[in-house]
């Protein structure tokens, strides 16, 4: 048993030196004292990153299909009245969404910014008592009023009750109305006056889109869109204008949910117009990005990076559409962010090494000074110091 002992003594790796021999210089407590607040700072550093969370990073290919994506937009159009906007949408795929109203909402602003309640009293009401009926006459007592589509109906027996009905009609036909005046419905709601009255106010514009996981476009122009021979055109001559005020401000603009440390590049980014019409184009690529956080949840957005462009024409030469366009193509990479703990067994490896080498380098620059003092000493002792 006693041989054993010894066998173990002898490996010992830190032999002891008696207290007799210690010899205790000024260097050496300095060095004990500022080593000692550096271990404790690296210390404090290491247990607070082991608290937090980390976010891992990886790239890899998207293979999902046959999803969706939602667009989340809010823009203010300080010159652009919200009777002429309308908001567009199309893919690659061949989908169209045009003049779309549902799940965006309109608000009329004043020319100082500030909102306007409601329409002034008056606009859009009846200002023919009697409306005209599609077989020609005026609408009678217990009669039911059918309206023309002036030529734009689908089927014979089709009405167009409204100016936004003859409008639609004429939208699907692919013709434009040219004088709202000369349409019952329109002169009787009083669509010109409405667009007169509403003359140098605003819109902010606001709400969301579900359009295909696929590339294509959204914009926000002036005029009820159309196809006519497999081109996209907006009806500009009811408004009667040769000159339309693009100017806006992206109050905020996403491709899907809000997650951690995401960075939406157009938040708060303007524009203002200098010449009579311009369309001003961004050109944007969206990364799908999947964010999973401590306790598992997993939020799936997206990312994007922008250019821009912008094209001008004069008065009365409208050479392109005058509208704010979003032209957007996905990229084939995915991001994922993660949440992630430091394990317990890292967070201990690195207080080792820290207290390690923190005692290892002390002991280093302790011995370097002491032998270096002892030469000097000795140099000056049989007088070779100079």
């Amino acid at each position: 048993m006693a041989g054993i002992l010894n066998k173990l003594r002898n490996l010992d790796a830190y032999p002891k030196i008696n207290e007799d021999f210690y010899s205790r210089t000024l260097s050496g407590g300095v060095i004990t004292l500022v080593s000692s607040v550096v271990m404790f700072l690296l210390f404090f550093s290491e247990l607070r990153l082991y608290l937090h969370t980390v976010t891992e990073t990886k790239l890899i290919v998207d293979t999902s299909r046959g999803e969706t994506l939602r667009i989340n937009f809010d823009i203010t159009f300080p010159a652009l009245a919200c009777s002429i906007l309308s908001v567009d949408a199309m893919d690659i795929s061949g989908e169209l969404h045009l003049d779309v109203k549902h799940d965006i909402i309109k608000r009329r602003l004043d020319s100082h910014g500030n909102t306007i309640e409601a329409r002034q009293e008056g606009i859009g009401a009846t200002k023919i008592e009697k409306p005209l009926q599609k077989h020609g006459g005026r609408l009678e007592h217990n009669e039911t009023y059918c309206g023309s589509c002036y030529g734009a109906q689908a089927e014979e027996h089709d009405c167009c009750n409204s100016c936004e009905d003859v409008r639609e009609a004429y939208r699907k036909k692919g013709w434009g109305v040219t004088n709202p005046d000369l349409i019952d419905q329109c002169k009787r709601e009083g669509f010109l006056q409405r667009v007169k009255d509403e003359e140098g106010e605003g819109c902010n514009i606001y709400g969301f889109l579900e359009v295909n996981k696929v590339a294509g476009n959204f914009h926000f122009a002036p005029g009820k869109s159309f196809h006519q021979a497999g081109v996209h055109v907006h009806d500009l001559l009811a408004f009667q204008k040769d000159s339309f005020n693009i100017s806006h401000k992206i109050n905020r603009l996403t491709f899907g949910d809000y997650f951690p440390g995401v960075v939406n590049p157009l938040d708060k980014v303007q524009w203002s117009q200098d010449t009579p019409n311009a369309m001003y184009q961004y050109f944007i690529k969206v990364v799908p990005t999947v964010y999973t956080d401590i306790s598992g949840h997993t939020i799936q957005s997206n990312q994007f990076s922008v250019t821009e462009h912008v094209k001008t024409s004069e008065a009365g030469q409208l050479q392109s559409l005058p509208g704010v366009f979003f032209f957007y193509d996905l990229s084939p990479i995915k991001v994922t962010f993660t949440e992630e703990h430091i394990s317990f067994l890292h967070f201990l490896t690195n207080v080792c090494a820290i207290v390690g080498g923190v005692f290892t380098v002390s002991g280093i620059i302790d011995a370097f000074i002491y032998h270096g003092q002892k030469a000097i000493k000795k140099k000056m002792e049989i007088g070779k110091f100079s």
